[in-house]
């Protein structure tokens, strides 16, 4: 837990992954165009004193991790978002055996979010049934973007799409983290767009939307869109370490975030390990709207805390102790 000030911040890092990107993973050119472009992100918005050498970027493993996270990092509860691209990796880029085994060694401190494809049809259906009872799974992460034979992405609201997001209901899973963001090379950037999230939160309001990277570059479509669907939340991956390269962009997304979602609906993401969630959560914590951006209201510490951690826990049933929590509302 992060101490500031008199203030106790019970801190969930709602986006995280464990990869091996290594030379003897990587597919093909697009395994290691992949990497690099992850690696161009990490290094120009990051502090020059959080710069990681790329051979440490391609693979840490889960003890750097641990320590990154929890021990370093104030983090009290970490959560899994893995991404497949069979098409780019041997193994995969998220190392599912390594992540889930880390999981059971230390279920208190962190929860295994898995991945489907639709394009798998009813082969992919009957693996995330499986799945679903092995990972004990309260969310899934979908690279809409991802590439698989001959096609370079797929959508939401596809009729196969609409299978696996039924099959999630059945089963539990409420929880459906979805990259909406830059686009990394090799995928196409329109794969990411936005707009499919709108159908189908409207057609599943009892599974949780969370849009990671708030749809960047595309914040004002998603805006838009999470206004009218109250099951759209935002995650701030790749949003947030803009607090130290751009703080005026980063002033702006949060301030349009909190205009149109509210607190209640953004969760922190440090999507480690392309940035640490220490320097994130202190300059988060110390963050003030510039003055002249006078219409956007400062954030408020119990906004900071929901933002944190305890939006993310409420979602997933993490409990919160007693000093982490916000005060009771009082009852005139």
């Amino acid at each position: 837990m992060y101490r500031k000030d008199g203030e106790n911040y019970f801190i969930v890092d709602a986006h995280v992954a464990l990869w091996d990107a290594r030379p003897d993973n990587q597919r093909n050119i697009h395994g290691k165009q992949f990497i690099d472009c992850f690696y161009d992100y990490h290094r120009n918005l990051s502090p020059e004193s959080e710069v990681w050498p790329y051979e440490e970027f391609l693979y840490y493993g889960g003890e750097r991790l641990m320590k990154d996270l929890f021990v370093d990092g104030y983090v009290d509860h970490a959560i899994f978002q893995p991404a497949r691209l069979g098409a780019f990796y041997g193994t995969g880029f998220g190392q599912t055996e390594e992540a889930f085994a880390l999981t059971r060694k230390h279920p208190g401190k962190l929860t295994y979010n898995h991945c489907f494809d639709p394009r798998f049809e009813e082969a992919g259906l009957k693996q995330l049934r499986e799945d679903a009872a092995r990972f004990g799974l309260k969310g899934v992460k979908l690279y809409t973007a991802e590439w698989q034979g001959d096609s370079r992405g797929y959508k939401l609201d596809d009729p196969w799409t609409y299978r696996y997001l039924e099959a999630c209901r059945e089963l539990g899973i409420r929880n459906i983290h979805i990259h909406k963001g830059p686009t990394i090379r090799p995928l196409d950037r329109d794969a990411f767009d936005v707009a499919d999230v709108d159908k189908a939160a409207t057609d599943f309001t009892d599974l949780n939307f969370v849009v990671e990277h708030c749809g960047l570059p595309r914040l004002e479509d998603f805006c838009w869109i999470a206004t009218q669907e109250p099951n759209v939340h935002a995650g701030l991956a790749v949003a947030i370490p803009f607090i130290h390269s751009r703080p005026r962009y980063f002033a702006q997304i949060i301030g349009e975030l909190i205009y149109w979602l509210g607190e209640d609906r953004i969760q922190f993401s440090s999507d480690y390990a392309l940035w640490t969630p220490k320097w994130l959560v202190e300059r988060f914590v110390d963050f003030r709207i510039p003055a002249d951006m006078d219409e956007y209201p400062q954030l408020t510490v119990a906004q900071k805390k929901k933002i944190l951690g305890l939006n993310a826990a409420a979602m997933y049933g993490i409990d919160v102790p007693a000093e982490g929590r916000l005060p009771a509302p009082v009852v005139v």
